[in-house]
């Protein structure tokens, strides 16, 4: 399964099980195996860096079994054909969020004016506490 012109995850890796889909669709439903479960074993994939996998475990951690099978469901349509292919599609696009490094934290701080404005409030707030005490208590 091709994800980008470098990236492909080798067919043999990729586990795909039938299953009857739930919800409407009158007696065909009862009968056929539309729905398409594809399973991705991640902890044994040789397709994948270790870097994306550590971040496909933290996007998909609600997919993921004990084992680190990642699992994913797809019974949209009526067809077991594109629902192989739905489900495939997911996979793929969960595959490229996690090819994305991720972001650096860009440090801030806050403007002169806000910390000024924050020193006068605690100044007004400290103010009105110690008039509330009581005369010649003085702490």
């Amino acid at each position: 399964m091709q994800i980008t012109p470098s990236l492909e995850i080798d067919e043999a890796e990729l586990e795909e099980r039938y299953t009857r889909a739930s919800g409407p669709g009158g007696q065909h439903v009862n009968k056929t195996e539309s729905a398409v479960q594809l399973r991705f074993n991640l902890a044994a994939s040789t397709s994948l860096p270790p870097a994306v996998k550590a971040r496909l475990v933290r996007l998909a951690a609600s997919r993921l079994t004990k084992d680190g099978v990642l699992v994913i469901r797809a019974e949209e349509t009526r067809s077991q054909e594109r629902n192989r292919a739905a489900a495939r599609e997911r996979l793929k696009a969960l595959v490229l969020e996690a090819l994305a490094p991720p972001k650096p934290r860009i440090k801030s701080r806050p403007s002169l004016s806000s910390i000024k404005k924050v020193k006068a409030a605690k100044a007004i707030r400290g103010t009105r506490k110690s008039l509330r005490q009581k005369p010649g208590t003085e702490d």
